[in-house]
């Protein structure tokens, strides 16, 4: 089964053509990008009714990203069109088994003539312009610099993911470098990181088919994939999309200002020589991108020390990722102490986490039904949750089912579970604008707790005598001073951090030089949850919604 993980539907060079100027028309801010408003005023060309162009809307910005880009608005087009001819417009629609190729431009009222006035008006204001471009240049030549030239301007938004950015840059991120929130919990965010595609990582032990999982759904091998019954995946590798296949070294790609992976250069050259990027062209990876990790260490082979700190690496890539794949074998159903610390370090992003019993074709059905039962177990040490974690069952490979092994029953079991772990990946771009929103959030109020963490133990520390003792005292007291924090603030249990990861930070900083509580900071990042991103959220909803 082929992953798609949105819809598009394709059309011919010539339709392509014609809707690409249609598009450079409709975009009024000339940013590569039809928001709500634009929309409203091209889409009414059509002539339909408001309910069918907010389905329409609906379809075609399936992100939710708040805007259309050039093939959504292609694929928005055919919709019209169909729906001028009589068609429902639903999700049946997009997946049936239409001619999409042929499918006629719509008709919309009056787009003739006024691309007609628009192409007068660009060849008057060009032989205007044409004039004064030299002097322009020359003028403005010595404050020029490599960023002035981008159409979109950093106070302009047009999307959700726009808005974020300036949020972050104007009420959130003061916050966090006045209370070393980069340095107690997670490193700065870049633009890079709101814009990277939605990610996920795949953990498990060594030999339980991560690399055979992500080369059954990209239906080939990565660049510099190896498989086989022994670890063959000795690093951090990142699968994503590019023009050519190629492997990337991690120093190279750690300090690419495009690429969110800055914050990995905090592990040291030890870890970047074990983290790789592979390039390759494949449609999936235009929409998601894939993290290959080392097999997890069980046995005597875990009492040897990695070089880096793996599981720190794992919980900066679990805050980054939308889905973790937890990938188990019948055969190796022991959480070792490794896997177990790792397991650990995922605390906060449980509802990320899913739980694949992989190669289950290698047992009958019985064992099959005491292997489930024996893996719940363990999960139920490790995973300090009362929710039962969902588990997928089945054989992510390229093999035939041995129906012999699994038996009719089995097999049907396999495929379906098969298909609901594929529409669970293939759900993931849609929703990863709501991700990047509940993210968001998260760290804002992560970040509001540092700042009362941190500003308490300023307040606890002397004037005067005694500031190197009193020192002490807090940090081996820490969590005393949590629960005296917890009860001024009000703030549930659950959202304190890591005690003994915060001690182990806190010992390298000197508590004197902490800064006070600032009121007017914790205002302005409340001010932003309680107003300005719902606000943001209105404002990019679908436009036929108001």
């Amino acid at each position: 089964m082929e992953i798609t993980s949105v819809t598009i539907c394709p059309c011919s060079k010539e339709m392509k053509k014609l809707y690409d100027e249609w598009f450079n028309f409709a975009d009024s801010d000339g940013d590569g990008r039809i928001t709500g408003n634009d929309a409203i005023k091209f889409f009414s060309l059509s002539n339909l009714p408001r309910e069918d162009l907010k389905q329409v809307w609906a379809l075609a910005d399936a992100k939710r990203q708040g805007f259309l880009d050039l093939q959504e608005f292609c694929t928005a087009m055919q919709l019209v069109s169909l729906a001028q001819a009589g068609h429902t417009i639903n999700q049946d629609l997009l997946n049936s088994e239409l001619d999409w190729e042929n499918v006629k431009p719509p008709q919309m009222q009056g787009l003739t003539e006024k691309l007609s006035k628009k192409k007068n008006k660009l060849k008057k204001a060009d032989s205007l312009n044409e004039s004064k471009k030299l002097q322009a240049i020359q003028s403005s030549y010595w404050f020029a610099s490599s960023t002035s030239s981008q159409k979109i301007q950093s106070s302009s938004v047009t999307s959700i993911i726009d808005g974020l950015k300036r949020l972050y840059n104007q009420k959130l991120k003061p916050l966090e470098t006045t209370y070393h929130f980069n340095d107690f919990v997670s490193p700065p965010l870049a633009n890079s990181d709101f814009d990277a595609k939605p990610m996920v990582m795949l953990l498990g032990q060594y030999s339980t088919g991560k690399t055979t999982f992500i080369k059954h759904i990209l239906k080939s091998n990565y660049p510099g994939a190896h498989i086989g019954p022994e670890p063959t995946t000795d690093r951090f590798v990142v699968i994503m999309s590019g023009p050519d296949e190629r492997s990337i070294p991690g120093n190279t790609i750690a300090v690419q200002a495009d690429m969110p992976f800055g914050g990995l250069t905090s592990f040291g050259t030890a870890f970047l020589s074990k983290f790789e990027c592979s390039q390759m062209p494949h449609p999936l990876l235009e929409h998601i991108t894939l993290v290959d990790t080392p097999g997890v260490l069980s046995g005597e082979k875990q009492r040897t020390q990695r070089s880096y700190d793996f599981t720190g690496v794992t919980s900066w890539f679990a805050a980054k990722c939308d889905l973790i794949l937890l990938l188990f074998d019948p055969h190796k159903l022991d959480v070792s102490d490794e896997f177990k610390r790792v397991i650990s370090s995922l605390r906060g992003h449980d509802d990320k986490i899913r739980v694949v019993l992989n190669k289950a074709d290698q047992v009958d059905t019985q064992q099959l039904m005491r292997i489930y039962g024996a893996l719940m177990w363990s999960l139920s040490k490790v995973l300090n949750t009362p929710e039962v974690t969902r588990v997928y069952v089945g054989s992510f490979n390229d093999k035939p089912s041995n129906e012999a092994i699994a038996g009719p029953m089995g097999r049907e079991l396999f495929e379906r579970e098969h298909d609901d772990l594929l529409a669970d990946l293939k759900d993931i771009p849609k929703k990863a604008c709501d991700r990047r929103i509940n993210e968001f959030v998260k760290r804002a109020r992560a970040a509001k707790m540092n700042a009362y963490i941190i500003s308490h133990l300023k307040k606890e520390m002397p004037i005067m005598i005694g500031k190197a003792r009193t020192q002490q005292r807090l940090i081996d007291n820490l969590e005393d001073e949590f629960r005296k924090v917890q009860r001024e603030f009000h703030i549930p249990a659950g959202d304190f951090p890591n005690v003994e990861h915060f001690r182990e930070i806190l010992k390298g900083y000197n508590i004197d030089r902490f800064e006070k509580l600032k009121p007017q900071k914790i205002k302005v990042v409340d001010d932003m949850l309680s107003y300005d991103i719902p606000e943001l959220l209105r404002s990019f909803r679908n436009p036929y919604d108001r």
